[in-house]
């Protein structure tokens, strides 16, 4: 008997013990071949450096069909993931259903999808927001990627591929410190700032801005330069006037001591507005003075147009109905529409990007690492200045074999350490710290000033990225931030967006042409195995007891 007791005491302090040291020790595994439970170190530091309440609020909740319940599975499995990292991370679903009109006023728009189910398609309305507020911060995330595939299966894989770096990013934006400063550089025609404010507005909430005039370079130009030097990353929009030497060793020396820059140039001169007035315009050379300065660090912006199959619309007026003017919207093949080429963390899985009268670059051999991030599709081809632009020809339908000189680099980085331009020749003004060899730095070069021009409205900007007109949205916004976030990026929480992750989903017209079969398996069989039990178990009943 006190054998018994004791074994019985042994027992229960066991379970006990494993209890605590339970209650004291968690892992998790993750056995996917694909690691899509395994949070990368940066978000993990992100996590962990949260030090009051967050709290999500996720609201693609309700009656879904399967792949949107499984976007609702991935996304609450990930918040337990990060929950995992700390407890300071709270998360509910709500159902939007009764909240609709509460959601739309906080900007938070409805997506309207097409399902497929037992062979009819019918029409979806979801909310697939997450809201994360921290301390007296908000910030919206949307969860379904919203990009030009094929399939609604592709979208939904991309919006689960994106979960971790939407969570991480936003997380890091509302609860960390504005540190990294960026210049918009000022002075040589660059595009107006109500031009450029949506992007602006954007950037501000993560970094510190300041306009920046390179035009006191002529008078006090050591000065000039140490100030600039003191920023993170310069923005050169669309700039219209040409450098100067002293601007240009200003800028390179900037470049020599570590500060990224993001030029975004058109080297020819070509606008719509006056293709409207006369129907053709001359298509020039702008001459900038950079030929060199990118030459030297292995580049070469043309001085050409591209046109491409592949392209976003303008609007035309067609007729008139009554006193009003009727509008048509054309394929413009001087607006480039370029997709995601899936080959950085800058644009993996970005919307397409429309472009304005883009020039093609040329990459140049020396030691500075280039990776093209946007390129015309393989229906495209350049065309050389001066050239006439004219609109007599949009209806026509263009012939494809004229076009099959395509893919040329519309937007290329270079990162490394780059060789100063003026390296063994005069400097345009002494400077006490001129330096031949920079530092590792990075750089971003876009042949079209206008991916970064919002478009007006009544005198007001409107949101980046969407077309006036047709309301249909590009990717240019979401580009640009990612590059200005890879350029400062000192986390490595951009390189979260490389992550691959496969979905296998249900091929549902295979299982809409099979229903029946697999129906009758899965009454029938269940039956004959029960009556194969059924019938080896009396056989063998009869036989003990006969």
């Amino acid at each position: 008997m006190k054998n018994k007791y004791s074994s019985i005491l042994v027992i229960i302090v066991a379970l006990v013990a494993i209890n605590f040291v339970s209650s004291k020790l968690y892992k998790r595994f993750d056995l996917t071949e694909d690691g899509r439970y395994t949070l990368s170190e940066a978000t993990k530091q992100i996590a962990k450096n949260i030090e009051d309440i967050v709290t999500v609020k996720v609201y693609l909740n309700g009656d879904f069909p399967a792949e949107f319940k499984r976007l609702e599975t991935e996304t609450k499995l990930h918040l337990e993931e990060l929950k995992a990292v700390n407890n300071n991370i709270n998360y509910r679903f709500i159902n939007p259903k009764k909240i609709a009109k509460q959601l739309i006023s906080e900007d938070l728009e409805p997506s309207r999808l097409q399902v497929q189910e037992n062979g009819k398609m019918s029409e979806l309305v979801i909310f697939p927001w997450a809201v994360i507020e921290y301390q007296n911060k908000r910030e919206n995330i949307s969860l379904l990627k919203d990009i030009i595939t094929n399939s609604q299966n592709e979208q939904l894989e991309s919006s689960i591929q994106n979960l971790e770096y939407a969570f991480a990013n936003a997380i890091h934006k509302i609860s960390s410190k504005k540190s990294k400063t960026i210049a918009i550089l000022k002075g040589n025609g660059e595009l107006n700032d109500i031009y450029i404010a949506d992007l602006l507005k954007k950037l501000g909430e993560y970094y510190l801005l300041a306009p920046f005039t390179l035009d006191s370079v002529a008078t006090q130009p050591q000065n000039t330069l140490d100030k600039l030097n003191n920023f993170d990353l310069a923005i050169i929009a669309k700039p219209t006037v040409k450098f100067t030497e002293q601007e240009k060793f200003t800028l390179d020396q900037f470049t020599m001591n570590g500060g990224k820059s993001l030029w975004l140039l058109d080297n020819v001169q070509a606008e719509l507005d006056s293709l409207m007035n006369t129907g053709e315009a001359l298509a020039y050379p702008r001459d900038l003075g950079l030929t060199d300065f990118f030459f030297n660090y292995g580049i070469r912006v043309n001085l050409d147009l591209v046109t491409d199959l592949y392209s976003s619309q303008i609007p035309l007026a067609t007729g008139n109905v009554g006193n009003n003017t009727q509008f048509s919207a054309f394929n413009w093949e001087y607006y480039p529409l370029v997709n995601s080429t899936n080959n950085h963390p800058i644009n993996i899985n970005t919307e397409a990007v429309s472009l304005k009268f883009a020039n093609s670059i040329d990459t140049l051999k020396n030691n500075i690492s280039k990776t093209v991030l946007l390129q015309s599709s393989k229906l495209s081809k350049t065309n050389g200045t001066p050239f006439l632009v004219s609109l007599k020809g949009i209806t026509q339908q263009p012939n494809p074999k004229d076009y099959a000189k395509g893919n040329k680099a519309l937007g290329v980085l270079l990162e490394g350490k780059f060789k100063s331009v003026y390296n063994d020749r005069v400097k345009p003004f002494l400077y006490t710290n001129t330096k031949e060899i920079g530092a590792s730095t990075k750089m971003i070069v876009i042949a079209d000033g206008d991916i970064i021009s919002n478009p007006i409205s009544q005198g007001k900007p409107l949101e980046l990225g969407v077309d006036k007109w047709s309301k249909q949205r590009y990717g240019n916004k979401e580009f640009l931030l990612n590059a200005v976030n890879y350029l400062l990026d000192d986390t490595g929480l951009i390189n979260v967006r490389s992550k691959k992750i496969q979905i296998d989903f249900l091929n549902k017209q295979k299982a809409f042409e099979e229903s029946s079969k697999w129906q009758l398996i899965n009454i029938i069989i269940p039956l004959i195995i029960l009556a194969i039990l059924g019938g080896t178990f009396n056989y063998y009943r009869r036989k003990k007891y006969k």
